[in-house]
């Protein structure tokens, strides 16, 4: 630790001497302004840190990588957008403009940003496809970026083990966007969990409901259709959901068992009179997924982000139309080429005998508000996934209610309850002040939760249970 000038309070009552601590790290990275409280003569008297402000580089640009770097939009006092790494020109340009990156900072290739002879950015947002984590996440850890990657790790084991490797090897700060874990809500679950509300946890109940148009777009028509172009939908669409999972029960995880299957949107469904595109089919009026009421009828509204700015850069009636035309967000969910599962359970296992069960369904009303009930020796606990968390105490025979709602938050990164705020928040946090135990599962740990639906999805399509060892 290096010592660059210094500033405090030393002396008996009466007589001080100020000065202060500027501290730079092995790295050569600014740590700030540090004291501590004095209790004697020649001890400091405060000790305080005045975090740093962090420069983030975006690579992937695309929704959720914009997400995530809206948050120095809104805290320009704690972090800015330094560079950009994204093969779409309009994208790429987009994001270039609105953060008033120089051109020197703008890539068509993470690769470019790992070749620099300096690093240009404290951390990275890697939010590339699912199948584009491994690679960038590796190679940015050796030239000593933090990271923040968007779920899933990796969709293989062995990318998930060495991407682990190299953020341990180089002490990155490293979050994985499993968002779940962060906001008030999830928090308080696992509050009370832990003071024994409920007594000793028996079996927890976890539901995801995706939503049925959510699934069509992004898992029947959408980038996440197929398992070989993305991974299977356990992990695309609901690794953050296990790991929450095994976040909340106290014991550790010894054997998994699933079932699932792409039950409705196969070819055996489709209507006899059904077209194979919503804007020239026949039923497509009584269709619940017609692609017109999903995408025309919002732009037709003014509403042009997600999810209709997947389709195209610039959404309007016209280019939205073409898109459905001649994209694949237009075809028929019944014609499409899709192969992931559109409902799945997972059964849980964990020492001493503790159970869990997960449910993601395609078939419902509510888009990803997560329900859970968790029975315990001495009660129980009902969440609603957004903000309230009633239990039933089996001795007072009173249910209490608690709420986490944050009624002072506004963001507009609002997105899974705000959770996208908060991991961004802490994420932020911890690489200011160089301190990974603020992340709320590290690289190890997430590293585990991820084997555990690898192995979920070993035991769907082997019809077998399957014993976790990690």
């Amino acid at each position: 630790m290096e010592v660059h000038e210094m500033e405090g309070v030393y002396g008996t009552t009466g007589s001080a001497i100020r000065f202060r601590v500027c501290l730079k790290n092995a790295h050569g990275k600014y740590l700030g302004v540090e004291s501590q409280q004095l209790k004697g003569v020649g001890e400091v008297s405060y000790w305080k840190v005045e975090k740093r402000k962090i420069r983030l580089a975006i690579v992937g640009a695309g929704n959720r990588g914009q997400i995530y770097a809206r948050y120095a939009e809104e805290n320009p006092e704690l972090c800015e957008v330094v560079a950009v790494a994204e093969p779409r020109d309009y994208t790429r340009q987009l994001v270039a403009a609105h953060y008033r990156i120089p051109p020197h900072h703008v890539f068509t290739d993470w690769r470019e940003l790992a070749a620099l002879p300096q690093a240009v950015a404290d951390a990275v947002v890697i939010a590339t496809q699912d199948r584009a984590h491994a690679a960038p996440a590796i190679a940015l850890a050796d030239r000593g970026y933090h990271i923040l990657l968007e779920k899933p790790m990796a969709v293989t084991e062995e990318e998930c083990v060495a991407i682990t490797e190299a953020v341990q090897r180089n002490g990155t700060v490293f979050a994985v966007g499993h968002v779940l874990r962060y906001t008030p809500y999830s928090r308080l679950v696992k509050r009370l969990l832990s003071e024994g509300a409920i007594g000793e946890v028996v079996t927890l109940q976890h539901l995801e409901p995706v939503g049925y148009w959510h699934f069509a777009h992004s898992y029947v028509r959408g980038n996440w259709r197929r398992a070989d172009e993305a991974s299977f939908s356990l992990m695309a669409k609901s690794c953050h959901d296990i790991d929450w999972l095994l976040w909340m029960m106290p014991r550790r995880c010894t054997k998994v068992a699933s079932f699932g299957s792409l039950l409705h949107f196969r070819p055996a469904n489709k209507p006899p009179s059904a077209g194979s595109r919503c804007l020239s089919c026949a039923v497509e009026p009584q269709c619940a997924y017609s692609a017109r009421k999903i995408y025309l009828s919002r732009v037709q509204q003014g509403l042009t982000g997600w999810p209709v700015s997947v389709l195209t850069e610039q959404p309007t009636v016209a280019s939205v139309t073409q898109a459905l035309e001649t994209g694949p967000y237009g075809r028929c969910v019944y014609e499409s080429d899709n192969d992931v599962c559109d409902h799945q359970v997972v059964s849980l296992s964990f020492e001493g005998g503790p159970t869990a069960t997960f449910t993601m369904v395609a078939f419902s009303e509510d888009q990803c508000i997560r329900k859970t009930k968790v029975f315990g020796s001495l009660g129980e606990l009902r969440g609603d996934g957004q903000s309230q968390v009633s239990v039933f105490d089996f001795r007072t025979q009173q249910t209490t209610l608690y709420s986490a709602a944050d009624p002072s938050l506004k963001t507009s990164l609002a997105g899974h309850g705000g959770a996208d705020y908060y991991l961004m928040r802490t994420f932020v946090d911890a690489v200011a002040s160089e301190d990974p135990s603020k992340i709320l599962s590290d690289a190890q740990e997430t590293l585990r939760s991820h084997m555990v639906v690898f192995a979920a999805e070993k035991s769907r399509l082997q019809s077998s249970v399957q014993d976790v060892s990690w």
